[in-house]
């Protein structure tokens, strides 16, 4: 294959009682049957309170599976909980073995690798990094092999959380760290990559579009396809929009393509919960 062409949607916090974000995993399936990608990947999030709720996590599969091209899962903070960080309260809902297992159950998978026009492409669950949990050391052992077995082709890597925001030594700040993947871990993966030719990180969770390049490595985060965050509860980093992202693969480059799906509108959160509330 000379061209692999690839979609990725984030955060799509599907749930049965929320319509306006069904609304918009409607109109973005309606865009990935127009465009027919490849593959659609989902950097997470896919439910919108998978630990609480397995129905809604059994939703967001039975949407995803309805989409008319294939698609690979990673699972987000809120589909297996959150991991704890240096700085910072603890998390409400942190990720365990048992939440992971609840998805796996689920979703078959939290982390894959497959090669596609040239490329490597790697999958992990950046939401057990940094919690101690048996799966953490399973999943690194997992990626030194993976990695060992890369021969020099470039590499694409997917996670739910961004590695940083703007350099790896950003340092960790209460009111930030759980955007992130947290040190040390940060650090650890950021040496295995360096190892093969990564040229580019993509992200979610921060529903925010941003787009820059650090090094030889192209950092895109996708924004939500379900909702936006109000600036009293996040400042503005990147773009508030709801969208995806299309990528073109080619042996050796690829492009991408910051788009909107027609029809998606920005459901704010607070427009959300709100509705949610009441029903």
């Amino acid at each position: 294959m000379s061209e692999f062409r690839l979609t990725q949607i984030s955060d799509t916090h599907l749930a049965r009682r929320l319509q306006k974000l069904t609304d918009n995993f409607h109109r973005v399936s309606e865009h990935i049957d127009a465009t027919r990608p490849d593959l659609v990947i989902n950097s997470g999030d896919i439910s919108f309170d998978g630990p609480t709720s397995r129905s809604d996590l059994e939703f967001a599969k039975e949407m995803h599976d309805a989409l008319p091209v294939p698609c690979r899962l990673l699972p987000g903070n809120h589909d297996v909980g959150d991991n704890p960080t240096a700085i910072g309260p603890a998390p409400k809902q942190p990720a365990t073995e048992e939440e992971r297992r609840k998805y796996l159950s689920v979703a078959g998978e939290d982390r894959w690798r497959f090669d596609a026009a040239g490329w490597c492409f790697i999958g992990l669950n950046s939401l057990i990094m940094n919690t101690g949990i048996e799966s953490e050391a399973e999943q690194f052992g997992w990626l030194v092999s993976e990695l060992a077995s890369v021969n020099g082709k470039p590499v694409a890597l997917f996670l739910h959380k961004p590695l940083y925001l703007n350099t790896p030594d950003d340092p960790e700040i209460e009111a930030s760290a759980i955007r992130y993947v947290p040190q040390p871990r940060r650090k650890n993966l950021i040496e295995m990559f360096s190892a093969v030719d990564l040229r580019l990180v993509a992200s979610g969770h921060v529903h925010q579009r941003r787009d820059f390049t650090f090094g030889h490595t192209r950092h895109v985060w996708a924004p939500s396809a379900g909702f936006i965050i109000p600036d009293r509860m996040q400042e503005v980093i990147g773009a508030k929009e709801v969208g995806l992202v299309e990528y073109r693969f080619q042996p050796d480059s690829f492009e991408v393509r910051h788009v909107r799906a027609p029809g998606q509108t920005d459901v704010g959160l607070d427009e959300l919960l709100g509705k949610a509330a009441k029903d």
